[in-house]
């Protein structure tokens, strides 16, 4: 009996250690997921226009960041999620050469030339495709990606 009580509080044990380890990375949440989808479609459309006066697209450039600033504030009380919150910042900081540096760049020149759209678009989409992958995920692969391109 005694041998029985011993297996049972290792296995408890065990199953303790485990399910710590494993929530070190904050588990899928759809809603992060959604947003960062509908942010990476709203961006891919409003760089297309970044050809075009600054001037003309305010309204849009000031949802766009809006959103960016709720997922942010949303990423940051997520318990474990660090990986997540930082890409976002990563993003979100105006001289860094990605989301929000491009609009900065975008309004500084006023429009910009459809060669220089056409490389950062892809660069930033890719930044977010990252943040997806890891947020769909939540793999190994995917974080070394992620914590790349936050450490660059």
């Amino acid at each position: 009996m005694k041998h029985i009580k011993n297996i049972i509080s290792i296995i408890f044990l065990t199953s303790i250690l485990f399910s710590c380890s494993s929530l070190k990375t904050a588990l899928y949440d759809h809603y992060s997921y959604q947003k960062t989808v509908e942010i990476k479609v709203e961006t891919s459309s409003l760089i297309d226009k970044a050809t075009t006066p600054y001037n003309e697209h305010l309204k849009e450039i000031g949802e766009l960041g809006m959103d960016i600033q709720k997922i942010i504030e949303y990423e940051k009380n997520k318990p474990n999620n660090e990986i997540t919150y930082a890409m976002w910042k990563v993003l979100a900081d105006k001289d860094k050469n990605l989301l929000v540096g491009f609009f900065k760049r975008w309004k500084e020149k006023g429009e910009l030339k459809p060669f220089f759209v056409k490389e950062a678009k892809s660069q930033i989409m890719e930044a977010i495709d990252l943040l997806l992958k890891y947020e769909g995920k939540k793999d190994k692969e995917a974080k070394k990606k992620l914590l790349e391109l936050i450490t660059e």
